[in-house]
């Protein structure tokens, strides 16, 4: 797995109209094909009467599996736009279904691209992305009196603490992705005169909340 990637805040549907066509946007985090299908098989029955289910997903850690479908709009109109969608904005292991309930007047090839673009990316804009960064946990043991200290450090340096062990001494649990792992415990060192001990524990994914500002400061770099 990644150390970093993108994916949506949390799963959920918003629906766009266009000409009074109906555009229904449902996204989804997935871990496998088997998954994504039976997601797109319930989207489809519950939306039984609509004229179109189209969707697109990109599964794998270097997105190796991208799917999509146009469900009988016109060739590279719908499944194409929504896969786009998902690659612009970098989501990783992410299904999007959108469901087109036709409303007589057509929109042309370019409009059903905008149409499924627009259904796809206003959805992502209302759930939100995080960043699921790969940490691992690591155990600090200091004396009482440092607590104050340590705890004034690490919220400045935004550093949430996971948990705190009360016992001769105090444990404090904190999480730190690799390359800042070496960093961080050389300021803890200067911080507490090199009066504390530690331990590495398990890897593990946290949510890191991701905004527009965030992504295109990773783009500049």
């Amino acid at each position: 797995m990644k150390n970093e990637s993108l994916t949506i805040k949390s799963n959920g549907t918003h629906e766009i109209e266009i000409k009074k066509s109906r555009f229904i946007c449902t996204m989804a985090r997935i871990e496998n094909e088997d998954q994504a299908k039976n997601i797109i098989a319930k989207v489809s029955k519950d939306n039984a009467k609509a004229n179109h289910n189209c969707f697109a997903y990109m599964l794998g850690d270097d997105d190796h599996i991208q799917r999509e479908s146009d469900n009988g709009e016109p060739s590279g109109t719908a499944g194409v736009p929504i896969l786009e969608v998902l690659k612009m904005n970098q989501l990783h292991n992410v299904l999007a279904v959108v469901t087109r309930y036709f409303s007589g007047i057509k929109l042309g090839a370019g409009g059903l691209i905008r149409a499924y673009s627009n259904a796809t990316s206003t959805t992502i804009d209302l759930l939100g992305i995080v960043k699921l960064v790969n940490k691992q946990e690591i155990k600090l043991t200091i004396e009482y009196n440092q607590f104050d200290k340590l705890k004034y450090f690490l919220e400045q340096a935004s550093i949430p603490i996971e948990a705190t062990n009360y016992t001769d001494k105090i444990e404090v649990v904190i999480a730190v992705s690799k390359q800042d792992f070496e960093p961080l415990i050389t300021q803890i060192t200067n911080l507490l005169s090199d009066q504390f001990s530690y331990k590495k524990g398990e890897w593990k994914m946290f949510e890191v909340p991701y905004s527009r500002e965030a992504r295109q400061k990773d783009e500049d770099n």
